[in-house]
């Protein structure tokens, strides 16, 4: 998740709690997503379009973070 910021993302999790909260979330739901396309999870289409919904979410809060982040260093 958001590549380019590798250098933030790292930081933030160490200094912003909220955010590494977030991170750990988004990332466990790509898993589910990635396990059910691949056949390891059975998820109804709903419940597949919940969980990418959520990460979207997730990503658009990040991403606020990181770059209010960037603005203030």
């Amino acid at each position: 998740m958001l590549h380019e910021y590798r250098e933030e993302i790292s930081k933030l999790k160490v200094e912003n709690a909220h955010f590494a909260k977030i991170f750990e979330k988004h990332n466990e739901l790509d898993q589910k997503a990635k396990d059910a396309d691949e056949g390891r999870l059975h998820l109804s289409d709903g419940e597949l379009e919940v969980i990418k919904k959520e990460k979207l979410k997730l990503k658009d809060e990040a991403l606020k973070l990181i770059l209010e982040y960037k603005k203030a260093n």
